[in-house]
């Protein structure tokens, strides 16, 4: 599968994409506003990029217990609670006068249920589109999520102004509604992929098989720490140009756009292993000009071409894949997504930190480096190339299995309603 047509024309792939790309304007239009009420409230860059960054801490929790539910829970019941859940979560932080931890008590909530959201919903995409569809259609999620970004940035913003945060934050709990509607009624109904009910118990074993090949943990640790650590730069947009955060936010899901259409689309499996490294340095490396404090106009072109390395991603979650046998591809896609977003959280916490001692560019350069050098020393532990680029293929405990040489088999027939 190389071409979009064929991607659209996938059975459930069109209902699929759309409450995504919902479901992530929602995300978008609901964080700013949260972020701008914070920093309105309280001046603080820390808190301000807590509020737009810190559900993520919660993911540490969530991927530690809830995590096998990833695979253990029908996919389409499972979605749509988690979108109505934000959705009341956003309407309880629209509520004037709630107190500031009894915000940050709702968005620890929220980043806790959802931890199991991104395993669900991307071993639905695994089922939906045949395997060596996946790449195609994960950079088709990310390139309209970067476009959902830039519009939810930049109308976000406008909402801001002339609804007010706590309006703007009411939208995007109709946002939310509107995806778990598209869920609920767009998609049929499929049976977990894995047997047995979700349990701590189940989430540890599952999360310490997946954790003991050593393959794979190179690859987590390079989806989560680098990333990370680039995104708690981004938490501080809004302390570096309070005006303007929108604009950088928006030259971000651009510029991460342009690297996902490229990846995904044009880059044959050749060149992605040779450009996989190249683009985890290009992530984070641009932002230590930050340290210089450069004007508007720098600092977005700073940003656009530094989101090109986001597209790094894919080839990680490419090469997870290769690296996972098909009934653990839940968990193991939503290890990397919990642990990703608490180590955006992380990176959060950290820049915000630095940022309240120096200055919003002086954090925001401090988390960069730290990115580069993570970086550097993985990068020995994910030069051996595996699956689709010709290497072995490892079975759930981390030993060699068979490679696949044709087509992955498409899903038993669907249930529906």
């Amino acid at each position: 599968m190389r071409t979009y047509r064929e991607l659209f024309r996938t059975p459930q792939f069109s209902p699929f994409f759309t409450a995504v790309s919902v479901q992530t304007a929602a995300q978008t239009a609901t964080g700013l506003a949260l972020g701008t009420l914070v920093y309105t409230r309280t001046g603080s860059p820390l808190l301000s990029a807590l509020a737009m960054f810190g559900p993520s801490l919660a993911q540490v929790a969530g991927a530690l217990t809830l995590l096998s539910a990833a695979d253990r829970l029908p996919p389409r019941a499972a979605l749509t609670a988690l979108a109505l859940f934000s959705a009341g979560a956003a309407c309880v932080q629209a509520v004037p006068g709630l107190p500031l931890w009894a915000v940050f008590a709702v968005l620890l909530a929220v980043g806790a249920a959802s931890s199991p959201g991104g395993g669900i919903r991307y071993g639905l995409l695994n089922e939906i589109v045949p395997r060596e569809g996946f790449l195609l259609g994960r950079s088709v999620l990310n390139m309209t999520g970067g476009a959902m970004q830039i519009c939810g940035f930049a109308v976000g913003g406008l909402l801001v102004t002339v609804f007010s945060a706590r309006g703007t934050l009411l939208i995007g709990a109709g946002l939310y509604a509107v995806a778990a509607a598209v869920t609920r009624f767009g998609l049929a109904a499929r049976p977990p992929r894995a047997t047995g009910r979700p349990s701590v118990r189940e989430t540890r074993r599952t999360n310490a098989l997946l954790w003991s090949s050593t393959p794979r943990r190179y690859v987590f640790l390079a989806l989560w720490v680098p990333n990370g650590l680039v995104v708690g730069a981004e938490s501080l947009y809004v302390a570096y140009a309070p005006g303007h955060a929108g604009l950088l936010f928006a030259g971000g899901a651009l510029g991460m756009l342009a690297g996902d259409a490229l990846v995904g689309r044009f880059v044959t499996a050749r060149w992605r292993v040779r450009l996989g490294a190249p683009l985890r340095l290009l992530l984070a490396a641009p932002y230590l000009i930050f340290a210089l404090r450069p004007g508007l106009p720098l600092a977005l072109a700073v940003v656009v071409l530094a989101s090109v390395g986001f597209a790094a991603s894919l080839l990680l979650q490419e090469r997870l894949m290769a690296l996972t046998p098909q009934e653990l591809s839940g968990q193991a896609l939503g290890l990397g997504s919990s642990g990703m977003l608490a180590m955006q959280g992380v990176g959060a916490a950290v820049a915000g930190g630095i940022a309240q001692l120096t200055s919003p560019g002086t954090g925001m350069a401090a988390v960069a480096g730290l990115s580069v050098a993570v970086t550097l020393a993985l990068a020995p532990g994910l030069r051996t190339p595996v699956g689709a680029d010709g290497g072995r293929l490892l079975g759930a405990d981390g030993s060699p299995r068979a490679s696949r040489t044709g087509p992955a088999p498409h899903p038993a027939p669907e249930e529906t309603t």
